[in-house]
Order: structure tokens, then C-alpha cells, then sequence
């Protein structure tokens, strides 16, 4: 539930109150309201699992997966097995010990406990599993639930045990099934509930991609993703771990060092497991797990790595002489430029914060990744020194074009100072001055841009048109970007700095709307914009501030009557509807062509238009498509164009 449905829903109960005499609400002993069960996490499903969205949809899996990984981590599973059934189903089977049955201390059996009580689990005393990533036994509760439908079977003790659940509420007893007869392990099976989701549908390449992590993460285990829904079947099996996981990573792009520089070691309780390479990018991907959970908001592990990683290279670079007494110590900007990394840290008692485990919160572990990665590090460049020299020049580099790019993006500012901080002559701005109701829509071209400035409402929607081809970023340093007389206008425009100096706090709209033609052309210059703000503005993406317009394909009108349509089917099914055949049918070839009347009607009316908000949750698989459609590697997108090209439908030439 979103914090304004939310605060609806406290605005209304409170209006429901009866009122006293004194103007005050009856708030007694019988206004307390205890939710039983799994009550709670249906009214507040946010604070489970942090959305109701496609995102919070595929959380459910991840959960249930979890479990299956910590029996691996603990040694007790070698196989994962998820299955996508016709229906929705997902279905998730691992050959581990099974979930314990038997009277509860609570008098029921234990497998209902665990899947009917919130915190309830084998992960809290540390006898179950001294290592795991489902977080104190909520989830596969949490993931009860928000299901339709669930049942679980439990092959341990020499029987297979089920129980089935509607809505997170037992539909039937623990009962026997039968004798084990070779099998082991858990088969949950569960059915998304249509009642708490915007939508129900799971993507293939999603899960797929989740499950590939938790391959490299957990070395030896068998994972295979099954979607009977398009009959396609994926299998995981990596004996390389991290290294593997970087090389992958890497792929597509030119390694400074052949092999992957690995660190392994464990600290007290803590395992640390890091794999770091760099690259001839001037981007930073490094991806941070504990209990191999995804921490894309980082945490002490990753404070640790960067510390490590700067102090390292500095003190080595002092000793091979590379750098000189005189020279100034290389930051962490310069010693990240071009690197892959993956960190991986398993321990006993995570503490995340939240039960989405976005961050890792324990202080000890950054002093544990920090020794460990120093000593590993250090001793790879001693015995290593042409790399180390390869990836300290490479550090240099980046330090004379970070130095550049601040004299270059102290110009564009102290150029704006002089001008009265004028902005791009070509926006034309909104009225409003709260960055929360304002709205910029960056459009390409002059054409586009007139209609866009006549149909939009001037009050809240502010209009920069492009001109030409934007710079691609994927292929230039900051100092290049700041002097391209395309972004530059850009970055003045949203006032919040680029780089170092970005500051979301001073940004002037939170709606960027990224408006192109429905072509081939404005494909590609959305393309280059969403590089733009991914590789630079990351925060903008992060603060869900990046959307995508959907202007429509096709107008079709009887003359009194128009509808529009954003693809062919669309279109026929609108004919379809309207059943005459003396129809007007019109295609836009870009939003030119389109009086500002019906721009604004279809795509810039917030009352009527469709909007695509843009989000980087999965940073791996963005990372590896920016690289691929936008890098400097020419083979591996002549591959996608050969894969993808049976796809295409209509090409515009």
C-alpha cells in the first residue's frame, strides 16, 4: 500500500470516529485493534515486502528461494528447482532436509508454525542454520500470506508430510501423505494473490537472472528455471563462484587483466568472498551480497572494499614508484573508474535494514572485508606488479580526466552564476517552483518541441526540446560530457550538478519524462538518455524520478469519435470495437505530426496519459545491456541484432 493510500485510510477511519460532546473522538481501550495471524501483513503489505508492484510480485519468489539457497549454504542441498506453471503457479523445490514436523511448543504442528507465524523459523538460536538469507523466519509466512493459494510438502523422517493454506490461513491439517521413497527435501507451491498485486504476471528473465547470482554466490549448486508458460528451461551451475560471476560481468568488455584478482578468507564467524577486475569503461559496477542477498544500497562490506580497495592501491603504487613523493594520493573516484567487482560476505546474524535487505547494517563486517581484501590485494600486486602497474596508469587516467571534468563543470556553473543562473534558452519552464508538482519533458527536436510547448499545461510542465543526437556517455568521460553542447543544457536545466557535485536535494523536477518519437530514431535517443541518467544520475533513477512517455502509434476516428492506439493490436481492437467499416486510421511518424491538442489528450494529460516509470533494480542486467547496445565491443551487439531480429514486425528504413 502507498504511503497516500495510507494516510486515506487514517484520514477516513478518523472520520468515521464517533464524536464526544467536547469535540473529541472516542479513542477508549476498544478503539486498540490486535490483528491476528498474518492480518497484518495483508493490511500493511509494503512493510514486508516493500511494494505491491512487479517488484513486490517477484519478492514472494525470492523469499521462498532463499530458503532453498540456505540449505545449500549450510551443505544440506545441492538442487533448486522453480517451476512456472500455465496458471501463475510458481512451484520451488529443493532436495535439502525438509521443514521440520511435529508437535509445537505452541501446540500446533511445526510446519503450520513456520508458515503461519510471523518470526517463527529455524534461523534465531542458530541451531537450524548458522548461515542464512531469509531474514528471522518471516518470509515464507509473509509469503503465505499474499498468496490465493499455497501448499507445502515435506519429505524428512522417512514421510512425505503436506498442509495447504488459502490467504495465510490453513485449509487443511498436517497430514501423511506416504512413505518418503527416495525423495528429500522441500516442494513449496504458491499461487500470487490477485487481490494484493497491480499485476500477477512473473518475467522469465527476471527470475532467471536472480537465480544465475545465486549460482556464482553458492559454488556446487544446481539451479534450473522451468516456465511452462513459453516452454523455455534455464540451468545454473558454476564451479567459479565470483570469479565466474565478474568474468561474466565482464563479458563484453575489454579486460585490463586476464584473470580476476579473488580474495576468500574467514573472519571469526564471517566468510568474506570477493572477486574484483578491471576494465578499459570508465563506469563502476560492483554488486554487494550478504548471505547471498542482493544489498544494492550497500552497507559495512562495501565500506569496507573501498577502503581497502584505495588504501591498497595507494600504498602499493608508493612502493613500485609509480607514484611519485610529490603526486597526490589517488581517491576512491579514481581507483573505482572500470571496475567490476562482486562481494559476497556470509555470517550469522545479518542485520539488514528492512525486510527487503536493501543494506547491510553490521558495523563488525566492514573491518573483516577491509583486512581481508588489503592483505589479499596487496599480495596480488606484489606478485603481479605488470597489473598492478596496468590498473594504477589506468587510476591516473582517471584522476587527470576527473581533475578536467572539475574545471570543466566549475565552468558550467560559474557560467551560470554570471548569467543570473539563466537557464537553456531553448526550455521553456514551468510556473510552479515545488520540485514535487513539477514536470520536465525532454523531447527531440523543434518540431516536437513546439507541439509539446502549445499542448502542455505551463503551470507544472516545463519543455526542453534536444537538438540532434545526444552524446553516448558509454563511450566518454565526464570532461567530454560537460562540453557537449547537447547535455550541457540538460544538466543546467534539472540545477542539481552532475558527478561528484550531484545533489538530488536541488533538482527542480521530480517528473523527468523522457518524450521521443515511436521510431527507430527515438529509440535511440531514449536509449542514449536512459544511459545518460544511469551511468550519471543514478539517483534520479533511484528516487523514481525517470519516466518514459507513451505517445500512440495510431489515431482512428469515425469522424465524431476518436481513440487512440500505442501498437498494431491495439489499433485492431479499437476497429474492432467501433465496427464500421468508413474508419479514419492515421499513423504518426513522430510527434511532430501531432496537433498539441492531442499530444496533450494522449501523453501529456496526467489524467489520461501512460507513463513508464523507470527503476534500476536489476543493476547486473542493466549494466550488461548498457554495456552491450552502447559500449565501445562491436561483436556482441552484431550478436543481439542477429538473435533479435526475427522478432521485428515492422521496420522503419
Amino acid at each position: 500500500m502507498t504511503d497516500e493510500a495510507t494516510v486515506s485510510a487514517r484520514a477516513a477511519s478518523t472520520g468515521r470516529a464517533k464524536k464526544t460532546r467536547t469535540g473529541g473522538s472516542d479513542y477508549t481501550a476498544a478503539s486498540i485493534q490486535v490483528l491476528e495471524g498474518l492480518e497484518a501483513v495483508r493490511r500493511r503489505p509494503g512493510m514486508y515486502i516493500g511494494s505491491t508492484d512487479v517488484r513486490g510480485l517477484h519478492h514472494l519468489v525470492w523469499e521462498v528461494v532463499d530458503n532453498s539457497i540456505d540449505e545449500a549454504m549450510a551443505g544440506h542441498a545441492t538442487t533448486v528447482i522453480v517451476t512456472i506453471k500455465g496458471d501463475g503457479t510458481v512451484v520451488v523445490q529443493d532436495d535439502g532436509r525438509g521443514v521440520p514436523v511435529g508437535k509445537h511448543s505452541t501446540g500446533k504442528d511445526a510446519l503450520e508454525v513456520v508458515h503461519t507465524v510471523l518470526h517463527a523459523g529455524g534461523k534465531f538460536g542458530g541451531g537450524g542454520y548458522k548461515v542464512s538469507g531469509g531474514l528471522h523466519g518471516v518470509g515464507v509466512s509473509v509469503v503465505n500470506a499474499l498468496s490465493s493459494w499455497m501448499r507445502v510438502e515435506t519429505s524428512r523422517d522417512g514421510n512425505v508430510w503436506s498442509q495447504e493454506y488459502e490467504r495465510g490461513k490453513p485449509r487443511t491439517a498436517v497430514k501423511k501423505e506416504g512413505p518418503q521413497a527416495g525423495r528429500k527435501g522441500t516442494l513449496t507451491s504458491f499461487r500470487a494473490d490477485a487481490e494484493m498485486f497491480e499485476t500477477t504476471e512473473f518475467s522469465f528473465e527476471t527470475i532467471s537472472q536472480r537465480l544465475r547470482e545465486s549460482a556464482y554466490l553458492t559454488k556446487g549448486i544446481w539451479i534450473t528455471l522451468i516456465d511452462e508458460r513459453i516452454d523455455r528451461e534455464r540451468s545454473f551451475y558454476f564451479e567459479g563462484g565470483l570469479q565466474s560471476f565478474v568474468r561474466h560481468l565482464n563479458r563484453n568488455k575489454e579486460a585490463l587483466h586476464t584473470k580476476p584478482i579473488y580474495v576468500e578468507r574467514r573472519e571469526g564467524t564471517t566468510a568474506v568472498e570477493v572477486a574484483l577486475q578491471y576494465n578499459e569503461t570508465y563506469t563502476e559496477n560492483v554488486l554487494a551480497f550478504a548471505n547471498n542477498i542482493n544489498t544494492p544500497d550497500g552497507g559495512s562490506h562495501v565500506t569496507g572494499f573501498r577502503a581497502a580497495l584505495t588504501s591498497s592501491l595507494n600504498d602499493w603504487a608508493r612502493r613500485a614508484g609509480v607514484l611519485k613523493e610529490q603526486d597526490n594520493n589517488l581517491s576512491g573516484d579514481d581507483v573505482r573508474e572500470g571496475l567490476t567487482a562482486v562481494i559476497s560476505v556470509k555470517l550469522t546474524d545479518p542485520q539488514f535494514e528492512g525486510q527487503t535487505k536493501a543494506k547491510l547494517g553490521n558495523p563488525e563486517v566492514k573491518g573483516q572485508v577491509q583486512n581481508a581484501v588489503a592483505d589479499s590485494l596487496g599480495q596480488y600486486l606484489d606478485e603481479n606488479p605488470s597489473d598492478g602497474r596496468r590498473i594504477i596508469e589506468k587510476c591516473l587516467t582517471a584522476a587527470r580526466a576527473r581533475e578536467a571534468a572539475r574545471k570543466a563543470r566549475d565552468l558550467v556553473i560559474r557560467k551560470g552564476a554570471l548569467d543570473g543562473m539563466a537557464l537553456p534558452g531553448k526550455l521553456a519552464d514551468c510556473q510552479e517552483r515545488d520540485p514535487a508538482r513539477s514536470e520536465l519533458y525532454i523531447v527531440e527536436g523543434d518540431s516536437a518541441g513546439g507541439s509539446a510547448k502549445q499542448g502542455r499545461d505551463r503551470r507544472f510542465q516545463a519543455v526542453l526540446p534536444l537538438r540532434g543526437k545526444l552524446l553516448n556517455v558509454e563511450k566518454a568521460r565526464l570532461d567530454k560530457i560537460l562540453s557537449s553542447e547537447n547535455v550541457r543544457p540538460l544538466i543546467i536545466a534539472l540545477g542539481a550538478g552532475i558527478g561528484e557535485s550531484f545533489d538530488v536535494a536541488k533538482l527542480r523536477y521530480h517528473r523527468i519524462i523522457i518524450m521521443t518519437d515511436a521510431d527507430v530514431d527515438g529509440a535511440h535517443i531514449r536509449t542514449l538518455l536512459l544511459t545518460f541518467f544511469y551511468r550519471h544520475m543514478p539517483q534520479v533513477v533511484d528516487s523514481g524520478f525517470l519516466y518514459i512517455a507513451q505517445p500512440p502509434l495510431y489515431r482512428v476516428s469515425t469522424g465524431k469519435v476518436t481513440k487512440y492506439a500505442q501498437s498494431e493490436k491495439e489499433r485492431d481492437r479499437v476497429i474492432k470495437e467501433f465496427n464500421v467499416k468508413n474508419l479514419s486510421v492515421q499513423r504518426f511518424k513522430g510527434l511532430g505530426e501531432m496537433n498539441a491538442d492531442q499530444l496533450w489528450e494522449t501523453t501529456m494529460n496526467p489524467e489520461s496519459r501512460t507513463l513508464l516509470r523507470v527503476d534500476g533494480e536489476n543493476a547486473a542486467l542493466a549494466d550488461e545491456i548498457f554495456t552491450m547496445l552502447m559500449g565501445e565491443k562491436v561483436a556482441p551487439r552484431k550478436d543481439f541484432i542477429k538473435s533479435e531480429a526475427r522478432k521485428v514486425r515492422n521496420l522503419d528504413v
